[in-house]
């Protein structure tokens, strides 16, 4: 089956040079954004065990940036057309600056759960949020229907561009350690600051982005018609599914699994989901070739199993080089359903109905993500360490099983 919708109203011509700037734009606070996020999820969870938390507390604690994110997105879901795009992403990077530095300033794990909260610091080392639903929402203005797909897919390109450099950028914190006298909470602290600083240059570019980039004043204010509501209740629930399942494998959980299981150091981890991510930026762009020859929901799910299965033997691995091995296998395979996901989404309802569809599809995921890592973090602490990674790839499985049923 391939998709190919055109709603009433789209573009078909060559978008004009502000629509072009703004896309430059969102480019770059997608990469910059990416950068820091990266970091932080390599980084997140090995600087709560440094600080004397709990497997169980640590789990505690990417669960609150997650539920922030998904607070901040049903806001931007609700209010952020109203308020004004470029006003409400300016606000997002203040809150995560302001979360950045509350979190390397203090110790006690309810205050590092409020930093998390309000910072809306994610865990799950890539770009999620109530930014990345605006963008999305965005994007498909500033090109003609034929080239969504494609300036999606070079959107995610250049996330995980950002994604891939973030996780070595992980690795500082033992540079600092060797060069610089840093002690390993003060060297991990650092990151947090630098974190701030990257969210400070989203905050300037953010502020540069046309009148363009707004929501149309004369546009319907109908957010979601019948249909586009039946057809995103039904895809919401799936998705909501599948991110229950991402929420075992925050790359903040993973990373101490690494950790604590094989002892790798942050700058091997660091180096390690470096590679993963460009496989990730690998996979986006083979998935908008691949979608155009066998559909967008083929593409979703004949790609995403394999990498389920691939998880489920990282668990099992004997060794660090095995498990490292397959988890980069698993990567080049798991990012391929994101571009053609979101382009799936943005073509089945109409223009002004994006950014309510996209905030709606966002939220859920970020809900369904913020619940899973303290069940994650008490599994590890209480079970076994691999217990989340099994328990994740069978659920998404499972979802990919429902979803072919379902759209194909």
């Amino acid at each position: 089956m391939r998709v190919s919708v055109r709603p009433a109203g789209a573009p078909t011509t060559v978008a004009p040079a502000h629509a072009r700037g703004d896309r430059a734009r969102l480019y770059t606070v997608a990469f910059v954004r990416a950068l820091a996020t990266g970091m932080l999820g390599v980084l997140l969870g090995i600087y709560l065990a440094r600080a004397g938390l709990s497997v169980a507390a640590t789990g505690a604690v990417i669960a609150a940036g997650l539920a922030g994110g998904a607070t901040a997105t049903l806001v931007a879901t609700l209010r952020a057309d109203r308020i004004g795009r470029r006003r409400f992403l300016v606000s997002l990077a203040l809150l995560g600056i302001a979360g950045a530095a509350i979190m390397a300033l203090v110790a006690a794990p309810w205050a590092l759960a409020a930093a998390a909260f309000g910072g809306m610091l994610n865990g799950m080392g890539r770009d999620r949020g109530a930014a990345l639903a605006l963008e999305q929402a965005m994007l498909p203005a500033t090109a003609g229907v034929g080239d969504r797909t494609r300036v999606i897919a070079w959107y995610n390109v250049l996330q995980d561009a950002g994604h891939a450099l973030g996780s070595a950028l992980a690795g500082l914190p033992v540079l600092l350690r060797a060069h610089a006298g840093f002690g390993e909470l003060a060297s991990l602290r650092a990151c947090l600051w630098l974190y701030a600083a990257l969210m400070v240059v989203t905050l300037a570019v953010y502020a540069g982005l046309s009148r363009a980039a707004e929501r149309p004043a004369d546009a319907p204010r109908v957010r979601l018609s019948p249909e586009s509501r039946r057809i995103l209740t039904r895809i919401s629930v799936l998705f909501g599914v599948d991110s229950l399942a991402g929420g075992f494998l925050t790359t903040a959980l993973l990373s101490y699994f690494f950790f604590r299981r094989f002892g790798a150091s942050e700058a091997v981890i660091g180096l390690l989901f470096f590679a993963a991510r460009l496989a990730n930026a690998a996979s986006h762009l083979a998935a908008a070739w691949l979608a155009k020859r066998i559909g967008l929901v083929n593409t979703m799910v004949f790609t995403h199993i394999p990498s389920s299965l691939l998880l489920a033997t990282v668990a099992f691995a004997p060794s660090f080089p095995v498990a490292a091995l397959l988890f980069l296998l698993r990567e080049g395979l798991v990012e391929m359903d994101v571009p053609t996901r979101q382009s799936y989404v943005m073509a089945v309802v109409a223009p002004e109905e994006r950014t309510a569809a996209s905030g709606v599809t966002h939220l859920v995921r970020m809900g369904a993500w913020a619940v899973a890592p303290t069940f994650a973090g008490w599994l590890m602490q209480s079970g076994s360490m691999a217990l989340p990674l099994v328990i994740g790839a069978t659920m998404k499985i499972g979802y990919d099983v429902a979803l072919y049923a379902a759209f194909r």
